[in-house]
């Protein structure tokens, strides 16, 4: 067989004779080389000449690249080979022969799944693709035991086999668990000692190899395999994935200060402390590579060297020359000094002939200092006065260090680490140029010391610590233009590729599956983290014992409170409390395990805003104290009192120490900065500490009003100056460094100005840089600590290039949450003024940042940058506010930079350059002449990953969100000035609001929006965010409802805003795959009108609402406090009390800290409004009716609480203080203290029917005053304004002097009877509330403007009310009142009724007004919601919502238009189905009457009502009843034959039912019959209209009576006595068959013929929904669960909802007219689930606004009508995209057109606001229309 390109053969152990020619192996002259296979064979010939050399992509490019280069073609003298010597050394060893490379040893591939072995293809098959070698007897295939084991754990043996199938495996399985609880035990008790290693979000390898051998497979795996790797672990397990690789952009100035060992060392142990899986790589060939010497040698060992070259004075010199003692190392070392400190111009790139000779000079000094160093090190073995390790040091190559850390040294390497080994066959090594990138030349020859070297590592270190398994082989021939290259190789690259990047994936899939548990364990994760960083700061503390002492009390003693510490940035609060929590276990004696929870603020996402910090600190609760798993509320104040009642689980045995670091670093979202959730007064056994800045966000003034004693208050100050020093003498032991005594004196002298504990960590990292042979005056230390940050990254600039810096930190300070270290390389990649200034001397094979550049930078900020876990990576970000406030302020100054780097930001995150998609950039002027380039730019792919919202696997399903993306977009859009992508891509993007909603805090979302609206303000941005405010109680627990509740919200605004209708209809194409059910018309409140929000919470109505004083928060009563954010409408705080009762009011104390409420059984509650602490207040009231608590009023300290008899004064902790009664028993109506703590007392004076009272003083330390109807006194109490006997209603003012009032004046005339008088927050007006209005006076001038009521709108009083719901608004400009469930709003000027505000469902039952720093108004209602008004916006349009006064009990639609009609308790409504609009409300025809049901004709001409009496026949379009016709207790309406007639069903008594048939619309009986009932059922028409069933009952017992539908015959009576006959709970006819009706049991459907008079079947568990076809129907229990039946056997097709209990609720469940889908509700969660019943998906779950009464699906099964209780009717679209005709309707529909007509009705071309008494012409043109569609009506029509 001839190969034709063969250029790889790899070594199979199968082979029988595995025998290797040497010279196969060896290099040698290719005259001829040859390869036979199955006795074939083939020459191929390799030319000498014509291979043109490959450009060094990296010409300038430092240590390893110029040395190989220069050292390997003899560019500098050879270092002779010291042979005698290394004969004396090992005689053991064989010498290499002719410098040939000896045969490697046949090592095993790496056995991942997707390698599998074809041991057949050596003989007789032609094969071109190279395959890694495979071991004998190996299994790459999982057995099938393995891939089926019913826990789904993988066992995974270390050598890749899996795990035998003997109890062994499940033992050590067992054991593994063990070792995990006690893991996690520890970890979440607070064990500091020990710590396990935080589990890795990141893949992150370092490449070793040498340089020029192999650039084609590093440039290979850069271009193929990092981009596809990058991918796949982002998308599998949510990892980010990087590449050290050292061996390329390395720049002349990283040789300069020979630290890319040392930098390679660090990366190498980095990778190995990040890495989940793979850390270190290596690719070995012919080559051992650069050797360099000792950066750092001890200088007891330099100078035994220095006296092994004395007699060489010339040696000697240079060696002190670059050689230099540093005792400030202990012990001391010699250290070599940087190039360019002696050979100036080594780095000077401005002058390249000088740059040239000292880099020259370099080279050759550098091989002279080889050869002296190692001819010593060489003497000093054989004198034995150094190890043959030691000696190695001067020889080793910089990858054999490498190997050493990475693999020899290493851990489990089999989990860790790879080997690839690369054999070129027959090296031309004539060829000098090309063969010295891959063979070891010195002096023109082969370098026979590095060869064996290499030999000694690659084929005996390295397989004896690494397995078989992770090493591979590949030989390839020598070949192509310059030996190996890409077109000769491809097949060789191409498997190098698919083998590298399978078992990577293999090793970071072994270790996800080992590390899963636990590092998916967010609680486990979060508390390591904050253990971690406790255990860090700790290492380094010195002093402070006086504090330490002060908190050991703390913690042992019995104090109630938290303890605070406070004090200046950089003071050590942080260290202090990582200290004190390190000492918390030695504090307690053995007999107690005190718990330890612990966190630092701010470092993780779990710990920087309040849900999720106090999310995490319950999970940790509950485990530690063994609580059963329960839902963690997800809403702040329920979160609050759960996590309180949590803390209460600590015992004596278990105390729990908590411990909150850096309260100033929370962020203010959801009212942080408040500490409502800050636990003030704690249990038994629990100690809080916590820390702060005092100047931040007031939080220690805060904390100042909540924990009074000044005890509790610790103040952390600087250290001082000798201690300063103590603490930087101990760092500097434990670094093992010292200073030189001048050096320290400057140390001294820097403390003197400044102390901070940062302050000295600056000094200690900068002195840690003084050598001691620095001379003085090259040394300074800064005087402050933001002195000392600017001094820092002067330093950092000017060793590394200030626009890299300068970018890099720009970066870090402008991300909002931090950047992986995989970001900020990409984020560099693309920054083109980074790239150019980078790579000014040389051009990139990959234009990209090279790796060790941040890596240099990175190792000079010794724990500055700190680690942490953000959106699921780990993220670098400064580590004290400190450097970022320094950042900023060096960064930040120029605005046009700062926008420039988050638009780069920006870009990164919108993906723009992701995914292969090549940027272009320009050369530089300097570019273009040094490279001789004509182009101007080129384009070039940065392997950036792309930026989707949401991961999906290769089947394309979802696995996880782009949480990073998410959380930082938005925030670069707003500040890069990005709006139009802004607008696009994130606020009005309804992908993006529905990821967003769905992976993060609503809140999360809703700052999006409010930071940009802090930077600009636009209207519908706004929208956009209220509609999320309102909607967020839906929208929290079902993101999915976006959609919907966008739509429903918004519709007004769709022909108007494009944003808006962009959005929409995003909604409606996207959307559709969350939830297919959206509203057809505008059907919830639409932000933007002075509904601001709607709050919910309360189970019983809110009799009490109180707003503080800084209008801060909104206090709320029912059966508990539910207290609001009023800026953000979210739960501050819910304060339950336990009381059986409701609370029946609400006052709150002056100063905003009390608030107390009386329920109905007598308990007074006082709640501390700041921390949640309530006191319960029982007064010893006497045992009778009238001694009943009826209300409460309250001051600063005390409450007085009063009954009909008397009034109790109590403190607001509880304490009883005083009982006091009333002369001659007159009833108390109200209390109230004045500003001297006196209490004012109303008293009923009069009788029972009059409104006499009287106003007295608790003390009576005023004369009583006498009034009637209604008093109001101003706040100071020196005013007063009521009627008196002598003036009738007119209202006087009466002025206080001393112990009497006196009258003042009269305000005018007033003749109405006065209800109640409110005076205006700033005492200028007055209101009067009177029976048809009101009245105002403006008490400046006294005059009066009547305000009135509409027509047959009424105030009717309460008895003794004394005041209305009247307020007034800020700066007095308009008078809100609340009547009933409207609230009117008049203008104050001219009184004219400005406004009516459909405000509640039900009664209103407070109102209250907030004036300060807004404009507020607040309404509660029976209906248990609060209402927040803001009246900024009350001039705004109202797009309002029509409704029935009650709820909506049935539903019944027109046929042929777009139509319904509904009935409530006491109305009729005909409603518009395409814009929701009510257009003609009939009431009843006597004022007692109920409404039971009305029917709808198809044309929408007539409407037929069922009230308690009577049936009335309404003419729509003339607004008339044509007909009432008399008929009791109507329960069931049937139309009948085309709507000409009408079937009415009615109970007369117990007994009797009637049922008449009248036609339509005359009204005319047609039959009237009675029969017998036992319980009236409704009775059902046939699906013909031929025959009528009624459920009655004779002699026999339970029948079926069948009547002649159309006159009335009867027929015969069905008797009921099959054998499982159970009374019936309603009866249905089938769809499918005139003959069937089927009468339904709690057990069962039972199908009954009507004209064979037979039981056709049983079904059982069916409840009497039926497809079309009779074949299917439902099973859907109250107690949770839907099943798809068919009718036949009653078995199950499809299981739609599982049988899960959910409670046993109203379930009300149908099939959509077209058998397409199941529309399920469920009362109890106020959903509804749409099924596709194709395939049993669900497509729908929408969560009703308010409990649904009816639902209807439309005649074409495209739409749901539902009725609620709120009285509103709303159509729903089913627009399941599964289906194409559903979504066009959805998209035809008069809603969703650009330009609409009307209200939507065919042919209606009005303005859209027809009056409900004007649509006589809108039914003409209805009808005419309906006329000309026939058969065929639009997709648009609603009733599809």
């Amino acid at each position: 067989m001839t190969m034709e390109k063969s250029d790889v053969h790899i070594e199979r152990s199968t082979l029988k004779d595995n025998k290797i020619s040497s010279d196969l192996n060896g290099i040698k002259t290719p005259e001829k080389s040859s390869i036979s296979d199955n006795g074939g064979k083939s020459e191929k010939k390799m030319e000498n000449g014509g291979i043109k050399a490959v450009k060094s992509t990296n010409s300038l490019s430092g240590e390893i690249d110029t040395a190989e280069k220069k050292m390997d073609t003899g560019g500098i003298k050879s270092i002779k080979s010291s042979n005698s010597l290394s004969g004396m050394i090992d005689k053991e060893e064989k010498k290499m022969e002719n410098g040939g490379i000896k045969s490697v040893k046949s090592s095993n591939s790496l056995s991942g799944d997707s390698d599998k072995a074809e041991t057949g293809s050596i003989k007789g098959e032609k094969s071109d693709t190279p395959k890694p070698e495979s071991r004998k007897g190996d299994k790459p295939e999982k057995s099938e035991k393995n891939d089926k084991q019913e826990n789904g754990d993988v066992n995974v043996a270390l050598n890749g086999i899996a795990g035998s199938e003997n109890g062994e495996a499940l033992e050590g399985e067992e054991a593994l668990r063990d070792e995990e609880k006690e893991k996690l035990m520890r970890v979440l008790i607070g064990e500091l000692e020990d710590l396990p290693p935080l589990g890795s979000k990141i893949v992150r390898i370092f490449t070793s190899s040498t340089f020029t051998d192999t650039t084609l497979e590093r440039n290979a795996l850069m271009e193929k395999v990092y981009p596809k790797l990058k991918s796949s672990l982002r998308e599998k397990h949510g990892l980010e994935f990087q590449v050290v690789d050292m061996r390329w952009g390395v720049r002349d100035e990283a040789t300069d200060d020979h630290m890319t060992t040392t930098l390679c060392m660090q990366e190498i142990d980095n990778c190995q402390r990040l890495s989940i899986g793979p850390n270190f790589i290596v690719f070995l060939g012919q080559k051992y590579g650069y050797r360099p010497i000792p950066t750092h040698i001890d200088a007891e060992e330099f100078l035994m060297l220095r006296e092994c070259t004395q007699n060489d004075p010339g040696e000697l010199a240079l060696m002190d020359l670059w050689y230099k003692r540093d005792d400030n190392t202990v012990p001391a070392v010699f250290i070599l000094q940087p190039i360019s400190s002696i050979l100036t111009n080594f780095n000077n790139k401005r002058n390249r002939r000088l740059m040239e000779a000292d880099q020259a000079t370099w080279w050759d000094t550098l091989g002279k200092l080889q050869r002296i160093l190692r001819k010593a090190a060489q003497v000093l073995f054989i004198a034995k006065k150094i190890n043959r390790e030691q000696m190695h040091n001067f020889f080793m190559s910089v990858t054999e260090r490498e190997i050493t850390r990475g693999i020899l040294k290493a851990k489990n390497v089999q989990d860790h680490c790879l080997a690839y080994v690369r054999e070129i066959e027959n090296i031309n090594v004539t060829l000098l140029r090309f063969a010295s990138k891959f063979v070891d030349f010195a002096a023109r020859n082969v370098d026979g010391e590095a060869q064996k070297l290499l030999k000694t590592l690659r084929d005996e270190k390295l397989p004896v610590k690494m397995p078989e398994t992770n090493i591979v082989k590949f030989k390839v021939e020598w070949g192509g233009k310059e030996g190996i290259d890409m077109e000769t190789h491809k097949d060789y690259i191409d498997t190098f590729c698919q083998h590298f990047y399978d078992n990577v994936l293999r090793l970071v899939d072994n270790a996800m599956a080992k590390n899963e548990k636990l590092s998916s364990n967010a609680v486990y994760v979060e508390v390591l983290q904050h253990l971690k960083a406790c255990y860090s700061s700790c290492k380094v503390f010195q002093g402070r014992e006086d504090i330490v002492n002060q908190i050991q009390q703390y913690v042992l003693g019995k104090s109630d409170k938290p303890l605070v510490l406070h004090g200046d940035s950089g003071c050590g609060k942080t260290s202090l409390m990582a200290k004190g929590a390190s000492q918390v276990r030695s504090w307690f004696s053995a007999e107690s395990t005190p718990f330890l929870v612990l966190r630092f603020l701010g470092t993780t996402p779990n710990s920087s805003s309040i849900i999720p910090l106090l999310t995490s600190l319950s999970r940790q609760l509950m485990w530690l104290y063994e609580l059963p798993d329960e839902d963690i509320p997800d809403e702040l104040s329920p979160l609050v009192t759960f996590f309180k009642r949590l803390i209460t689980s600590a015992t004596k045995d278990r105390p729990l120490i908590l411990i909150l670091d850096s309260l100033d670093q929370l962020s203010g979202a959801d009212g942080a900065h408040q500490l409502a959730w800050l636990p003030t007064s704690l249990p038994p056994h629990v100690r809080l500490i916590v820390s702060t800045l005092p100047n931040y966000y007031g939080i220690l003034d805060t904390l100042h009003s909540m924990i009074e004693t000044e005890e509790h208050y610790i103040p952390v100050l600087p250290l001082g100056e000798n201690l300063s020093a103590s603490i930087l003498q101990f760092w500097l032991k434990n670094a093992n460094r010292t200073l030189t005594n001048e050096q320290m004196k400057l140390v001294h002298e820097a403390f003197t100005k400044c102390n901070l504990p940062l302050y000295v960590k600056l000094v200690f990292d900068e002195v840690c840089r003084w050598k001691s042979y620095s001379a003085i005056d090259t040394v300074s230390l800064a005087f402050t600590i933001h002195d000392s940050i600017y001094k820092l990254f002067d330093r950092i600039e000017i060793q590394h290039g200030k626009t890299l810096v300068g970018h890099a930190f720009g970066y870090i300070t402008a991300a909002k949450s931090g950047l992986s270290e995989a970001e900020l390389e990409d984020l560099l990649s693309l920054d083109e003024k980074v790239l150019n200034d980078v790579y000014q001397y040389h051009l990139p094979p990959v234009r990209r940042i090279p790796p060790l550049l941040w890596t240099r930078i990175r190792s000079d900020l010794p724990s500055y940058l700190s680690e942490r876990e953000a959106d699921g990576v780990n993220v670098v970000n400064w580590y004290h506010r400190q450097f970022i406030e320094a950042a900023r302020e060096r960064y930040f100054k120029n605005l046009n930079y700062v926008s420039e780097i988050h638009s780069n930001i920006a870009e990164y995150f919108l993906g723009i350059w992701g995914g292969g998609k090549p940027k272009p950039f320009e050369y530089t002027e300097s570019q273009r002449k040094m490279f001789h380039l004509e182009q101007k730019g080129g384009e070039s792919d940065r392997k950036v990953p792309l930026q989707p919202l949401v991961f999906v696997d290769e089947n394309g399903r979802p696995m996880r969100h782009n949480l990073r993306k998410l959380n930082e977009l938005p925030y670069h859009l707003v500040r890069s000035h990005r709006y139009e992508e802004l607008y696009t891509q994130v606020i009005f993007n309804y992908n993006w609001l529905h990821a967003k909603l769905s992976s993060m805090p609503l809140q999360s979302v809703l700052s999006d929006f409010e930071d940009l609206l802090d930077h600009v303000y636009q209207k519908d941005v706004k929208l956009i965010a209220d509609v999320i405010r309102l909607s967020s109680s839906i929208l929290s627990h079902y993101p999915d409802n976006l959609g919907p509740q966008i739509i429903g919200r918004l519709l007004p605004y769709f022909t108007i805003n494009e944003n808006i209708r962009m959005l929409i209809q995003q909604c409606d194409t996207d959307g559709l795959t969350r939830c297919a059910l959206v509203p057809v018309h505008h059907c919830l409140h639409t932000p933007g009108g002075p509904l601001q929000f709607s709050l919910e919470g309360h189970l019983f109505a809110p009799f009490g609402i109180a707003v503080t004083s800084n209008a801060k928060y909104l206090i709320s009563v029912s059966n508990k406090f539910i207290i609001f954010d009023l800026n953000t409408g979210e739960v501050f705080r819910t304060i339950a009390p336990g009381i059986e009762g409701i609370m029946q009011s609400l006052v709150v104390s002056d100063n905003d800290k009390y608030a107390a409420g009386f329920t109905n059984n007598n308990q007074v509650i006082v709640c501390n409004i700041l921390t949640g602490e309530h006191v319960k207040i029982m007064p010893p009231l006497k045992e009778h009716k009238e001694s009943a608590v009826s209300g409460t009023t309250m001051n600063n300290t005390h409450i007085v609480i009063w009954t009909l008899e008397e009034w109790f004064l109590y403190t607001v902790s509880g304490t009883f203080l005083s009982r006091h009664t009333i002369e001659m028993n007159m009833p108390i109506l109200s209390a109230e203290f004045g500003p001297d703590a006196r209490v004012y007392i109303v008293v009923k004076s009069g009788g029972a029917n009059d409104s006499e009272m009287t106003l007295e003083m608790g003390d009576n330390s005023i004369e009583p005053f006498e009034f009637h109807s209604a008093i109001a006194m101003t706040k100071d109490k020196q005013t007063l304004y009521t009627c008196i006997e002598i003036s009738d209603n007119a209202v006087a003012v009466y002025k206080r002097d001393g112990d009497t009032w006196k009258y003042d004046r009269t305000l005018g005339d007033n003749y109405d009877v006065v209800f109640a008088l409110n005076l205006s927050e700033d005492e200028n007006y007055l209101v009067a509330t009177i029976p048809l209005g009101y009245k105002l006076w403006n008490l400046k001038t006294d005059v009066m403007v009547p305000l009135k009521l509409p027509h047959g709108t009424r105030n009717i009083p309460t008895k003794n009310q004394l005041s209305g719901l009247v307020v007034l608004t800020r700066n007095n400009h308009f008078v809100v009142a609340a009547v009933r469930k409207n609230v009117y709003v008049w203008d104050v000027k001219q009184g004219n009724m400005f406004k009516v505000l459909d405000a509640h469902f039900g009664r209103i039952i407070a109102l209250t007004a907030v004036t300060h720093g807004c404009n507020k108004v607040i309404s509660s209602s029976i209906d248990k919601t609060i209402k927040v008004w803001n009246f900024d916006n009350i001039l705004e349009d109202v797009h309002s919502i029509d409704r029935l006064e009650k709820p909506i009990e049935t539903i019944d639609l027109a046929s042929d238009i777009p139509f319904c009609v509904t009935t409530s308790r006491n109305c009729v409504g005909v409603w518009n189905l395409e814009n929701g609009k009510l257009l003609k409300t009939f009431g009843t025809t006597t004022s007692t009457s109920v409404i039971t049901e009305a029917v709808i004709t198809g044309d929408g001409n007539y409407v037929c009502a069922a009230e308690t009496a009577n049936i009335v026949i309404w003419d729509v379009s003339k607004d008339a009843a044509m007909k009432t016709l008399p008929l009791r207790d109507t329960q069931k309406l049937i139309r009948n034959e085309n709507d000409t007639r009408i079937i009415a069903i009615a109970k007369q008594g117990a007994t009797k039912g009637v049922c008449a048939c009248y036609s339509l619309p005359e009204g005319d009986q047609v039959y009237k019959f009675e029969y017998g009932i036992r319980a009236y059922k409704d009775g059902v028409v046939t699906c013909d209209g031929s025959l009528l069933a009624l459920p009655a009952v004779d002699k026999s017992g339970d029948v079926i009576g069948v009547y002649q539908a159309k006159v009335g015959q009867h027929l015969y009576n069905l008797q009921l006595k099959y054998n499982t006959y159970k009374p019936m709970i309603r009866l249905v006819s089938m769809p499918h068959d005139p003959n069937q009706v089927a009468l339904i049991d709690e057990d069962k459907g039972n199908i009954l013929d009507l004209k064979k008079k037979t039981l056709v079947r049983s079904v059982n568990r069916w409840n009497g929904h039926v497809t079309n076809t009779g074949k299917h129907g439902l099973y859907a229990p109250s107690r949770g669960g839907l099943e798809y039946i068919e009718l036949k056997h009653g078995k199950t097709v499809k299981t739609l909802i599982p049988r899960i209990a959910e409670g046993v609720f109203n379930v009300d469940t149908t099939f959509s007219n077209n058998d397409r889908h199941v529309i399920y509700y469920h009362s109890g969660h106020r959903t509804l689930r749409v099924f596709r019943l194709s395939d049993g998906k669900m497509v729908a779950k929408y969560k009703a606004h308010a409990e649904v009464k009816v639902m209807k699906c439309s005649p074409g099964g495209m739409s749901m009508i539902i009725g609620c209780v709120d009285g509103s009717m709303t159509v729903l679209a089913l627009a399941d995209p599964f289906y194409e005709e559903n979504v066009e309707f959805l998209q035809s529909i008069p809603s969703r057109q650009k330009h609409q007509a009307g209200v939507g009705l065919p042919g209606d071309n009005s303005d859209g606001n027809t009056p409900k008494n004007a649509i006589g012409t809108a039914l003409q043109v209805a009808r005419f229309v309906a006329k000309a569609r026939g058969a065929q009506r639009s997709r648009a029509c609603v009733i599809s």
